[in-house]
C-alpha cells in the first residue's frame, strides 16, 4: 500500500545552473540531474583557533557580527551561510554524510520556511509579473493586466514594446529550460512533517511513501519538456509527484488567500485591514484552482488500496474534491495549525466551502482536543449537522475527528547531538556566559509569535527584580518576515530601551539576533540554557519547547533540567499537561513572575518537573504520530466502507423466513416513525399507522414465542393511545427514556424526574429566546426532552440559522450537564447524552429473557430482528451487532430503511407500509 503524503511544497526542489554549458546533456537533449549535495563542502577551519581569529574569519568570509550585540563579549554568533544551511553544519563538520540526502532541516522546530516568492539560496526562475485581481467580485476570473506604462518609453511604440517583451520572455524561458539543474532538499515546506515521515521510514513503519506537492518555485519560465523531465526525475528517484500550477495561481493561492486570509483567521486575527479585505473575495478562485490541481494529480496516480494523507490549511478543499473523483478512497487530513472557535471561523466568506472540503475526508486530525471541539462546534453551527465527540454525521456518511499531537524524533536528535561541532559550540557559549543565567527564545518575527509581549515582560522582570539585572541574559533569535516593518520597529525600540537602561560595559541583558542560527549553534544554545520562554499568542504546536526539553538531559552540556515558560495558547501546553510554567502572553506581570520562578527554582524541583516534560516529549514522538494517525485512518475507513450504501446488501426475505422458522424464542425491536408509520403530510406532526401494520403485529404476538417492542420518540401517553388495539406489545418511548414491558400497563423510567427538571428550566429560557425570533416556531415539552419545531416557518433559511444558533448556545452552556441539542428535519431535539434507544433495548433484552423463563421457556432468545430508518436507530444496530459478534444470539438481523450510511447489516428501500 502506498501512502500519498500531500503537502503544498515537496521536500525537494530544483536548482538551475545558468552559467554552465549544455555539454553534458543526454542525447535526447534533456538536462541531467546531478546528485544531491553535489557542491563541494566548505573548507575545514581549525576549531581550536582563538576567538579573535574566528571573529576575523567571520568578517573576512562575509558572515558579519552578531546583530544586536553592543559588546565584543556577546559577538559569538554568526549567521549560517547558505552552504552550511544546506549541509546542516558549519566549520567542516557534518552530522550526516554529505553524499546521503537527508530531508531533516537545519532546525527541526516549527519555524515556517521562507515564503513563496521570497529570496532563495537556489538559482530559480522568479514569478512572472503578477496579474492583479479584478476590482469587481463578479469578475474575479477576469484579471487586470498591470499598467506599467512601458509603451511610453522614447522611441518605442506599443508594437515595438510588445515585440521586445515577447523576445525577453522567450529568452528567459530558453535560459532556464536549457540550463543544467540538480535536485536539492527544499528550503520551503513543513519541516515537522518531513521529519516525522523520515523517522517513520527509518523505524521501518512506513516505507512506501509518495510525496505530492509543488516545487516551491515559479515554473512558468520552463517549457513543457523541462517540466516533464523534472517530474520524471523526482518521481523515479525521489518518490515525489510534482504538481505544476501557474505562477499567478500559486501567488494568489499562497500569498494572497493562505497568508492574508486563512493564516490570520486560524490564529485569531480577523482579516479586517484593507489589504486583506481587498483580496478576500478575489483570491478565492486561485485557492480553488490550486486545490483542484492537487486533486487531479493525485487521482491520476491513485490505485485501489492506496492511502491519501493531506496536510495543512493550504489544501482544505482537496478531501472533498478527491471524494468526488475517488468515492472509495482512503482519505485523511491533518491540520498543523490551530483551528479557531466558530465565532472567528464564521468571519470567513467561504466558510461553508472550506468545512465541506474538509468533510470529504474519512478522518480529520488536529493537534489538540481544543481544536477538535472548535471544529465540531463550527460544523454544527455553520453546516447544521450533528456533531458528536467522535465526529460529524453527514446525510450519507460519517467523518471521524481525532487528536494527534505531533512531536520530535528522539533517535535523530541523539545522533545529531554527537557531532563535534555541537560540543565545540556548547563549550564556547558556556565559556562566554559563565556566571550568567541564560534564557533562550527562538521565534519567527510575526504578529502571532508574541515577541513584543515577551520583551515587554522581560523588561518588567528586570525592573521588578533588580537583583537579577547583571546576572541574566535573554538571547532572542528571530527570523525576519516580509511586510512586518511596524512590528520590527516596535520590537527594535523595546530592545534598545532594555539595553540602554540595564546594560553595562561588562554585561548586556538582551541579545536580539535578527537571523536564524546554524543547527550546531541552535542545539548548543538550547543545551546550555537555564530556561526557555515561548509567548506565542496562538500556535498549533511549538516544537522548539520539545527540543529544549529533550536537550536538557545533561548528557552533552554543563547544565540540565531547565524550566520551560510556555504560553497557554500553544498546542504544546496541552501535551505537557500543566507541568510547564504556563503563562498568558498578554499578562506581563505573570510572565515576569514566571521568569523569576524559573530562575529561582531549586534543582530537585527542576528535575522532577523535567522528568514529566521529557516523558511527554518521548511519548509524543514523530513515529508515534505517524503510526497513530495512519492506523486510525485505516480502521475508520474500513468501518466507513462497511456502512456505505453499496456495501450493505438488501435484506434477504428467504433468509429471514428460514431463521424465523428455525428459532424458538424471538425478539423484535421495531422503530415507529417512518418505519411502521408514515407521515400524514409533509407539514404535519400527525402520523398515520396503517391498519396492516397493526394487524401484522397482532398476528406475530399470537405466537407466544415472539416478543415485540416498538420504539419511538413520542411520549408514553401517545404510545399507549396509538397501540391500545395491540395487546401484549412492549413499548419504548422518548427515544429510550421510558419502557413498558409486554402484558403490563405501567411504565419504567430510565432517569429520575429531578434530573430532568434540573436542566429543563435553563434550556427552556434559551429555546424561548429563539422562538420569539423565529416566526411560526413552537416548543414541544416532553417528559425527558424538549423539541424546538420550526418546520412551518416561511423563511426556511432564517429559521434554520436561528436553530443553528440555538443548538450552539445549548451545546456550549449545557455540555457539563450531559445535555446536547440534535438537529433533525425541521426541528431541534434537546435531550440527555447518556440515555438513548440502545439502553432501552438492553432492558428489553433482559425482560425478554425473564419473560421466557416465566412462560416456561428455557434460555435467551435465539432470534433478534431490529429495524429502523433514522440516525437515532444506529445505536440499536450497533448494540445488536455486538451481540452477534459475541455469539450471544444465533440469528441477528439489523435492517435500515432507505439509502444512507448505516451500521445495519441489511437495507430495505421501503418500510412496512410498502411491500
Amino acid at each position: 500500500m502506498t501512502v500519498f503524503i500531500v503537502s503544498l511544497f515537496l521536500p525537494y526542489t530544483v536548482n538551475f545552473h545558468l552559467d554552465q554549458t549544455p555539454s553534458d546533456r543526454s542525447r535526447n537533449g534533456s538536462p541531467k540531474s546531478r546528485p544531491v549535495f553535489a557542491r563541494p563542502p566548505p573548507p575545514v577551519r581549525n576549531s581550536g583557533s582563538s576567538l579573535f581569529e574566528r571573529y576575523r574569519e567571520a568578517v573576512i568570509d562575509g558572515h558579519g557580527w552578531t546583530p544586536g550585540a553592543t559588546t565584543e563579549h556577546e559577538r559569538i554568533f554568526t549567521p549560517p551561510s547558505s552552504e552550511s544551511t544546506l549541509q546542516n553544519g558549519v566549520d567542516g563538520h557534518y552530522p550526516f554524510p554529505t553524499s546521503t540526502p537527508d530531508l531533516r532541516s537545519l532546525t527541526q522546530s516549527d519555524l515556517h520556511s521562507p515564503a513563496w516568492g521570497s529570496t532563495s539560496a537556489f538559482n530559480q526562475p522568479r514569478p512572472r509579473v503578477m496579474v492583479s485581481p479584478s476590482p469587481s467580485i463578479l469578475k474575479h476570473e477576469e484579471p487586470v493586466q498591470p499598467q506599467d506604462k512601458k509603451q511610453e518609453r522614447p522611441g518605442m511604440g506599443p508594437e515595438a514594446m510588445k515585440a521586445q517583451e515577447q523576445r525577453m520572455g522567450h529568452h528567459r524561458t530558453r535560459s532556464f529550460s536549457e540550463a543544467d539543474w540538480t535536485v536539492e532538499p527544499a528550503e520551503r515546506g513543513n519541516v515537522g512533517l518531513r521529519n516525522a515521515v523520515q523517522s517513520a521510514a527509518d523505524s521501518g513503519f512506513q516505507s512506501d511513501v509518495l510525496w505530492v506537492g509543488t516545487l516551491g518555485m515559479a515554473t512558468d519560465a520552463l517549457d513543457d519538456r523541462t517540466k516533464t523531465t523534472i517530474a520524471k526525475e523526482l518521481e523515479d528517484r525521489h518518490g515525489c509527484l510534482t504538481v505544476f500550477v501557474s505562477d499567478g495561481n500559486l501567488t494568489g493561492h499562497y500569498t494572497q488567500f493562505c497568508k492574508t486570509i486563512l493564516w490570520p483567521v486560524f490564529h485569531y486575527q480577523i482579516p479586517d485591514h484593507p489589504k486583506s479585505k481587498a483580496y478576500e473575495d478575489h483570491s478565492w478562485i486561485y485557492y480553488v484552482k490550486v486545490n483542484e490541481a492537487f486533486a487531479e494529480r493525485i487521482a491520476r496516480s491513485w490505485k485501489r488500496g492506496d492511502s491519501i494523507w493531506i496536510h495543512d490549511y493550504h489544501l482544505l478543499l482537496v478531501p472533498a474534491m478527491l471524494r468526488k473523483l475517488l468515492p472509495d478512497a482512503q482519505i485523511g487530513f491533518f491540520l498543523h495549525v490551530a483551528f479557531p472557535s466558530s465565532e472567528v471561523f464564521r468571519c470567513l466568506a467561504p466558510r461553508k466551502e472550506l468545512l465541506e472540503g474538509l468533510l470529504g475526508a474519512d478522518l480529520v486530525g488536529f493537534q489538540t482536543s481544543e481544536y477538535c471541539r472548535h471544529f465540531l462546534h463550527t460544523c454544527s453551527r455553520i453546516l447544521w449537522v450533528e456533531a458528536t465527540n467522535e465526529g460529524v454525521h453527514l446525510d450519507d456518511r460519517f467523518v471521524n475527528v481525532g487528536t494527534f499531537p505531533i512531536g520530535i524524533d528522539p533517535k535523530s536528535w541523539d545522533e545529531r547531538r554527537k557531532s563535534p561541532d555541537i560540543d565545540h559550540w556548547i563549550k564556547l557559549i558556556a565559556e562566554r556566559y559563565d556566571g550568567k543565567r541564560l534564557i533562550v527564545s527562538r521565534d519567527k518575527l510575526d504578529q502571532i509569535r508574541g515577541v513584543r509581549q515577551k520583551l515587554l515582560s522581560y523588561e518588567l522582570f528586570l525592573n521588578a527584580y533588580p537583583e537579577w539585572r547583571d546576572k541574566v541574559v535573554l538571547i532572542q533569535v528571530a527570523s525576519s518576515t516580509t511586510e512586518q516593518i511596524e512590528l520590527e520597529t516596535a520590537i527594535s525600540d523595546i530592545a534598545m530601551r532594555i539595553n540602554s537602561t540595564h546594560a553595562t560595559l561588562a554585561h548586556q541583558p538582551l541579545v536580539f539576533l535578527k537571523q536564524d542560527l546554524s543547527f550546531p549553534q541552535y542545539l548548543a544554545l538550547i543545551t546550555v540554557a537555564d530556561a526557555l520562554i515561548v509567548t506565542s499568542l496562538r500556535e498549533g504546536m511549538n516544537l522548539t519547547s520539545h527540543e529544549f526539553i529533550y536537550c536538557q538531559d545533561g548528557k552533552y552540556g554543563p547544565k540540565a533540567h531547565g524550566p520551560l515558560i510556555l504560553s497557554e495558547f500553544t498546542g504544546s501546553a496541552s501535551v505537557f499537561d500543566g507541568h510547564a510554567l504556563l503563562v498568558n502572553p498578554w499578562d506581563y506581570r505573570q510572565c515576569a513572575d514566571a521568569i523569576h520562578t524559573a530562575l529561582s527554582m531549586p534543582p530537585p524541583q527542576r528535575e522532577a518537573i523535567w522528568d514529566k516534560l521529557c516523558e511527554a516529549v518521548i511519548r509524543n514522538s514523530t513515529t508515534s504520530w505517524v503510526k497513530s494517525f495512519t492506523e486510525k485512518l485505516s480502521s475508520v475507513w474500513k468501518e466507513h466502507s462497511s456502512r456505505e450504501t453499496m456495501a450493505v446488501p438488501r435484506l434477504s426475505v428467504t433468509k429471514l423466513e428460514d431463521a424465523y422458522r428455525e428459532s424458538h424464542h424471538r425478539l423484535f425491536i421495531l422503530d415507529y416513525e417512518g418505519t411502521l408509520a408514515s407521515w400524514g403530510s409533509p407539514t404535519s406532526i400527525i402520523l398515520t399507522t396503517p391498519q396492516r401494520a397493526l394487524t401484522t403485529l397482532a398476528d406475530l404476538l399470537d405466537d407466544p414465542r415472539n416478543v415485540i417492542y416498538v420504539m419511538s420518540s413520542r411520549m408514553p401517553e401517545e404510545m399507549d393511545r396509538l397501540f391500545c388495539q395491540v395487546s401484549g406489545l412492549g413499548l419504548i418511548a422518548e427515544n429510550g427514556c421510558f419502557i413498558r414491558e409486554p402484558q403490563r400497563e405501567s411504565w419504567f423510567k430510565l432517569m429520575e424526574e429531578t434530573e430532568t427538571k434540573a436542566w429543563k428550566t435553563g434550556v427552556m429560557g434559551i429555546l424561548n429566546y429563539f422562538r420569539e425570533r423565529t416566526e411560526r416556531s413552537w416548543i414541544e415539552e416532553r417528559h425527558c426532552s424538549l423539541v424546538f419545531h420550526y418546520a412551518s416557518a416561511e423563511d426556511k433559511v432564517a429559521a434554520s440559522w436561528q436553530a443553528s444558533e440555538c443548538a450552539d448556545h445549548i451545546n456550549d452552556a449545557c455540555a457539563n450537564q450531559g445535555i446536547h441539542a440534535i438537529p433533525v428535519d425541521g426541528a431541534l431535539v434537546v435531550e440527555r447524552v447518556d440515555t438513548n434507544k440502545s439502553s432501552a433495548a438492553e432492558l428489553a433484552w433482559r425482560y425478554s429473557i425473564e419473560g421466557d423463563s416465566q412462560g416456561g421457556f428455557d434460555g435467551r432468545p435465539d432470534f433478534l430482528f431490529v429495524v429502523g430508518d433514522g440516525r437515532e436507530d444506529e445505536v440499536v444496530f450497533r448494540w445488536a451487532n455486538n451481540l452477534a459478534d459475541a455469539k450471544v444470539v444465533e440469528n441477528v438481523m439489523t435492517v435500515a430503511l432507505g439509502s444512507r450510511s448505516t451500521e445495519a447489516k441489511a437495507t430495505l428501500t421501503q418500510g412496512v407500509t410498502g411491500k
